[in-house]
């Protein structure tokens, strides 16, 4: 039988009893890590994270769990939306302490800018150390070197202005002859999934968010309404830049839609005995171009922000 770490204690009550649940179906099923990785087509580094509580497993990953062990899928998803829920509520107070703390002030380090100044600063580097100043040669050795450095000092500006005569006579700006900032890297660097995720950005139109990896831990609500007893909310992805609507929670004949610009995808309830709806994914570069809405089948409706 597998032997399993023990989990985490900052993790919520309701995660922690579902990690327990797959683990005991990978062990009445006899399988190692490995082999449920194998088996279900997630990678081996994702399972070691969703069954040690690192990481909320996908629902697809839980409902290929579920057929691998011969567990009852109805259960595990089941499960699977409570923990869901108990780990979304975990993310917003934690986005809330990172941001009260971005706004206190920051202290600098002692010469974190620099070394301190001392109030009796050594003499200049112009001037001669110690007692030497005091003597006639080395006021004329300290007033060479003044002279020194006031002569580079004019030719760096004069080089300068010959610089810039230069770019004027040509009739072109330096910036716009070509000589174009480096972008920064994450402007210029592809996009870098981790493991277990399968789309990013517009390959995430359309697609669901449990399959592809993008729920779970990588996903926070970033708006919410409320229609009736059932709540609305936008869900959103950094990772993989996309957003989708979800209403928990949903009956029979309940749909949920998310719109983004031009584009909009609809969901509803998926399996028998579910609570949760929610739509595909939707490509966005931020949540706040997102708009989640629920329409009731007892006609009311209403919409996130």
């Amino acid at each position: 039988m597998t032997r399993w770490k023990a989990l985490p204690d900052e993790l919520d009550p309701q995660v922690g009893e579902f990690v327990e649940v797959m683990r005991r179906a990978v062990d009445r099923a006899g399988l190692s890590v490995a082999a449920v990785a194998d088996r279900t087509g997630y990678g081996r580094s994702s399972w070691e994270r969703y069954l040690h509580g690192g990481l909320l497993a996908p629902k697809g990953a839980v409902v290929a769990l579920a057929e691998v062990t011969g567990t009852p899928a109805v259960h595990l998803v089941t499960l699977w939306e409570l923990a869901e829920r108990a780990w979304s509520r975990s993310e917003i107070r934690r986005e809330a302490i990172t941001a009260t703390a971005g706004t206190l002030p920051a202290r600098a380090l002692p010469g974190q800018f620099g070394p301190p100044s001392s109030p009796s600063s050594p003499s200049s580097p112009l001037s001669p150390p110690g007692g030497e100043r005091d003597r006639p040669g080395a006021r004329a050795g300290g007033a060479a070197r003044q002279r020194a450095a006031l002569f580079l000092a004019g030719v760096v500006g004069v080089a300068g202005v010959a610089a810039g005569a230069f770019f004027l006579a040509d009739g072109r700006d330096p910036h716009a002859a070509g000589v174009a900032e480096s972008p920064s890297p994450s402007a210029a660097a592809p996009r870098v999934l981790p493991s277990g995720v399968q789309c990013g950005g517009s390959d995430c139109t359309g697609r669901d968010a449990q399959t592809t990896g993008c729920s779970g831990g990588l996903a926070a609500t970033a708006k919410t309404a409320t229609v009736g007893a059932t709540r609305v909310e936008v869900r959103y992805s950094r990772t993989c830049g996309a957003a989708w609507g979800r209403i928990t929670p949903a009956g029979p004949g309940d749909t949920v839609t998310v719109t983004a610009g031009s584009v909009r995808r609809t969901g509803q309830v998926s399996a028998p005995g579910a609570t949760i709806a929610y739509t595909p994914m939707v490509a966005v570069s931020s949540a706040n171009e997102a708009t989640a809405c629920a329409v009731l089948a007892s006609g009311q409706q209403g919409c996130t922000p």
